[in-house]
Parts: structure tokens; sequence; C-alpha cells
């Protein structure tokens, strides 16, 4: 699949709020079915399967059978095609840093910056936190 012209269905994938949910689940949780994503997130475990359909379409996530279970994940790959997608179409030089609602002309602002770097300290937990528990689990 050619990453760049698949990317408009990327974002056709996106363009629904429990999707996104879906895919920011599976990148803190890691690996669900779509009987534990439906009960995270309160839908059907039908509509989580569904979506998960449209995200595998899309290219967001991964899936591979386990017997009865189907255990789907992100495809980081993907995601950073998506990254580089609006970085190029951002045009206020932000390189993939400027946060939704900003004006350019902010960017260099004590209120900017200390709203980013708050940002940048929840990502990094997030990410901290993942790294614990997959080194707890042995991945």
């Amino acid at each position: 699949m050619g990453m760049r012209s698949d990317s408009s269905e990327m974002f056709k994938a996106l363009s629904v709020e429990t999707r996104v949910k879906m895919l920011d689940l599976l990148k803190t949780k890691g690996p669900l079915g779509a009987k534990s994503m439906a009960e995270s997130i309160g839908i059907s475990t039908a509509a989580a399967s569904q979506h998960f359909k449209i995200l595998k379409q899309a290219g967001l996530v991964r899936s591979e059978r386990k017997g009865y279970w189907i255990p789907y994940s992100v495809d980081e790959d993907a995601l950073e095609c998506c990254r580089q997608v609006l970085n190029e179409v951002c045009t206020c030089g932000c390189e993939g840093s400027c946060i939704p609602g900003e004006k350019s002309s902010d960017k260099t602002g004590l209120k900017f910056l200390k709203k980013y770097e708050a940002d940048l300290k929840n990502r990094l937990q997030r990410i901290r936190e993942r790294i614990k528990e997959l080194e707890a689990s042995g991945k």
C-alpha cells in the first residue's frame, strides 16, 4: 500500500471520533480485541468490530488472530505517515509542534510555550507508563 496515495483514506477513517478514541486506547494500552475495546469506550462489540474493520482497511491498525481472539494494534508507520502529511500541510513553520487554535504569531509567547511544555510532559509521562507496562509484561 502506497502510504501517500492512501492518506485520504486514513484521514477519512480518523474523521470519526470513536475511531480516534480507539487508536488512542490502543496506543496507551497495547493490543485489544473488539470486546475489550467495546467495554472500554462504551459501544457494542459489533460496533467496535466494524470500526476496527475500517481502521484496518485504512492501514491504521493491524490484527493477528490468536485462536478465537483477534487483538488489534496500532500501525505506528501509518500514524507517522499521517503526521508527515499534516506537517507538509501546516503552513506556520512549526514542523509538527503547533497546538491547534494557536495563531502562528503566538508561537513564541510565554502562554504558548508553557502549554506546549505541559503537553510534552504529559506525552512523556504516557510513554514512560507504556514502557513500564511493556517491561512488566516481558514484551
